[in-house]
């Protein structure tokens, strides 16, 4: 079955609107989140006010010569849609659609003079999900059982976000917390972190799974001081306290504080990067993100790598999409999946689904579709060229 189109799209998803009124806003609307580039004061930590750095959520439909189409997704907006519509579209077109890793193989190898591991891997994984998705809809199955089938019978979910009484009220087990401070500032930085992850600790109990997420914002000796800091909290693990590049960085922060767990990978991009992380054992979960990473063709890949070396992977977002939790559901050592949760408390989650056909969580947990593909339930006309 030939690939008779690929490109870069806007999907005009319906907004969701609940029956219930929302007790207070969420936590989305005030708590303070550190990003590499509050270094400088001039950029806020606030939300409303932090610099937008991510661009527009970037859609791919690519469609076989019987007119079936999958859909993947992406972000970074038009310079991604570029990639997609420039360099991967006209390499792929004709193929075999079924071709998943020889298309892969080719998107990669094309990428390299490109620098494989920014936008060019984040448009990759575009193409790679849609490609999945159009071939789980040819077979008539979903993505899960062609990685080989379900591995459990429902996805323990953790809830990242800092409304902790709500997520325990949805029955949420784990939790991971925001982090308000860039190794900038100091000791005072230090104790403000100490007194929030205390605060939560006493929320969730002492039986509870808890981690935090620098978000990129500490160096390495403010990393360790905070991992020397937050170790009465029993964290579950630190979360990409460090800039993707440093390697070094990483080794010596997991010499510096053994006990500490450190995951990382959202940043990350492409099976070298995590092999790298893998060999030198800097890392003890690994969190690639299917939209950005490669695809889940990358994502198998780099779980592969994990699993040879006896460490998780735990996709970054992965329940907040039909693709993690495909990937969640068939990798045995893929324990749980995190689910962002930035709805305002109150209002049920099944009122809330961001995009039709996707599982949404119940008590803790979510079991996907077991539609052709990824389950997505997207109208066509819905789909429009993307708009440069």
């Amino acid at each position: 079955m030939k690939i008779t189109s690929i490109r870069a799209v806007h999907v005009h998803l319906p907004t969701p609107t609940p029956t219930t009124l929302a007790r207070r806003p969420n936590w989305n609307h005030s708590a303070p989140r550190a990003l590499p580039i509050n270094k400088y004061s001039e950029f806020s930590n606030k939300p409303g006010a932090m610099p937008g750095l991510g661009g527009a959520t970037v859609w791919v439909q690519v469609v076989a010569e019987n007119g079936a189409w999958g859909l993947g997704r992406c972000s970074f907006g038009r310079t991604v849609a570029a990639v997609i519509d420039d360099i991967f579209a006209p390499l792929l077109l004709g193929r075999d659609c079924f071709a998943t890793e020889f298309l892969n193989d080719l998107m990669w190898r094309a990428s390299q003079r490109l620098g494989s591991a920014g936008h060019v891997a984040v448009a990759q994984s575009g193409v790679d999900l849609a490609l999945w998705d159009l071939k789980g809809k040819l077979l008539g199955q979903p993505v899960y059982r062609l990685l080989g089938g379900p591995s459990r019978e429902t996805i323990k979910l953790y809830a990242t976000g800092d409304d902790l009484d709500w997520a325990m009220e949805l029955g949420f087990t784990a939790f991971k917390i925001t982090n308000p401070v860039h190794y900038e500032s100091g000791l005072a930085g230090l104790n403000r972190l100490e007194e929030k992850v205390a605060l939560a600790r006493e929320t969730v109990g002492p039986d509870a799974e808890l981690m935090i997420n620098p978000v990129m914002s500490y160096n390495v000796p403010f990393a360790i001081q905070v991992a020397e800091r937050l170790r009465p909290y029993r964290l579950a693990w630190l979360e990409e306290p460090l800039i993707p590049p440093d390697l070094e960085g990483h080794i010596e922060l997991k010499k510096a504080v053994p006990w500490m767990p450190i995951a990382t990978g959202e940043d990350h991009h492409g099976r070298h990067a995590f092999r790298q992380l893998v060999e030198h054992r800097c890392v003890d979960i690994l969190q690639p993100d299917l939209n950005w990473c490669g695809g889940l063709s990358e994502a198998v890949k780099i779980y592969t790598i994990g699993e040879a070396a006896g460490l998780p992977t735990i996709p970054h977002g992965g329940a907040n999409s039909p693709y993690g939790q495909h990937f969640a559901l068939a990798m045995p050592e893929s324990p749980m999946a995190e689910y962002w949760l930035g709805t305002d408390p109150g209002i049920p989650l099944d009122q809330l689904c961001p995009i039709p056909g996707m599982a949404m969580p119940v008590n803790g947990t979510v079991t996907p579709s077991d539609a052709p593909g990824f389950g997505l339930d997207i109208r066509e006309e819905w789909i429009r060229p993307w708009v440069y």
